[in-house]
């Protein structure tokens, strides 16, 4: 059975390896496009969104909230809770111009899809393996909740053709 163990982490660690080195290239390629190759696309009269009231909560919160208080383990929760809360400035943007672009939408939609099946993994694990990681379930709850008015929007409007929009911008 250790030796099993043993088997299965090192797999793992060759695995996590594989699947890390190449997501991170993706990531550095992709912040660099979006912060030199769209730039023209920011819209400054829209965007007002005002990121400490997202990143200050966040940061606290993982500070206090937190399995082991040590630097990665901060980081790791930092995160996650802010995965769960990092739709809030585009939906803000939304909320502030009262549409989306179709391709927004559907960007929304996938990362929405993503959260509920993040959520779903949680539950099946807790099933199958009696174990759940409350910071990670209790942040994908809220992540849910985030999306569900998008949800509904995206269910009513664009999936019958229709551009999002909301009634009345704020």
């Amino acid at each position: 059975m250790a030796e099993t163990c043993a088997f299965i982490r090192s797999e793992m660690s060759t695995m996590n390896k594989v699947i890390t080195k190449p997501s991170l290239g993706i990531n550095v390629v992709w912040h660099f496009l979006v912060i030199k190759g769209f730039r023209k696309t920011f819209d400054s009269e829209n965007d007002t969104f005002r990121l400490e009231f997202l990143l200050v909560p966040v940061i606290g919160l993982s500070f206090l909230e937190n399995y082991s208080f040590t630097p990665l383990e901060v980081l790791w929760t930092f995160s996650v809770y802010l995965e769960s809360a990092a739709i809030l400035p585009q939906l803000f943007m939304i909320s502030k111009t009262g549409e989306a672009e179709a391709i927004t939408t559907y960007y929304l939609f996938f990362l929405g899809l993503y959260g509920s099946l993040y959520l779903a993994n949680w539950i099946r694990r807790y099933q199958t393996e009696n174990f759940y990681d409350q910071i990670a379930v209790v942040s994908g709850v809220v992540q849910t909740i985030f999306y569900c008015d998008f949800f509904y929007l995206y269910v009513t409007k664009v999936l019958k053709g229709k551009k999002l929009s909301l009634p009345m911008p704020i």
